[in-house]
């Protein structure tokens, strides 16, 4: 795990040069997935205006929109705590809808708040089924890496 966050250096001077949530989203889900070596990867960002939290880096959807408070995404929003989850389909917080719109199987997953400079949650990092699945260890990188991308998507949610 140590050699993930030497990676994390080149990683940020990359992320430097997106300048925007278009750009730099794919790239932040890119990421996470091999690191943490996760199927599918998802950005999900705050719209306070609505109330919803959204994505469009959400591997095979083009886009997915939810009420901030709806399954475990908004659970993670909501209480500003990483969750793993081992089985999806035993958890009644799971939202089932999104695989059964994209045929997809979703097994396990983790999610990790994404907070602002003031500790606002402004977002949550979502990974799905790894093959071993996820632990505690994957909880500490996930929190470490919601932390480290947690200024780009800030100041890109800012200076849309």
């Amino acid at each position: 795990m140590n050699e993930n966050y030497a990676k994390l250096t080149q990683f940020g001077q990359e992320l430097l040069s997106k300048k925007s949530l278009r750009e730099g989203l794919p790239f932040i889900s890119k990421y996470a997935k091999e690191i943490i070596g996760a199927e599918r990867c998802s950005v999900f960002v705050y719209n306070a205006d609505d109330h919803t939290l959204w994505t469009t880096i959400a591997d095979g959807i083009d886009k997915i929109v939810l009420p901030a408070e709806k399954g475990i995404v908004g659970h993670t929003f909501i209480s500003g705590e990483p969750t793993i989850v081992f089985d999806a389909k035993l958890d009644p917080l799971f939202h089932s809808e999104i695989d059964d719109e994209s045929g997809y199987v979703t097994k396990n997953l983790i999610t990790a708040p994404i907070f602002d400079s003031q500790r606002k949650v402004i977002g949550v990092l979502e990974l799905l089924n790894k093959e071993e699945g996820f632990d505690e260890e994957d909880v500490k990188f996930m929190t470490f890496f919601a932390h480290y991308v947690s200024g780009f998507i800030e100041l890109a949610t800012l200076y849309k």
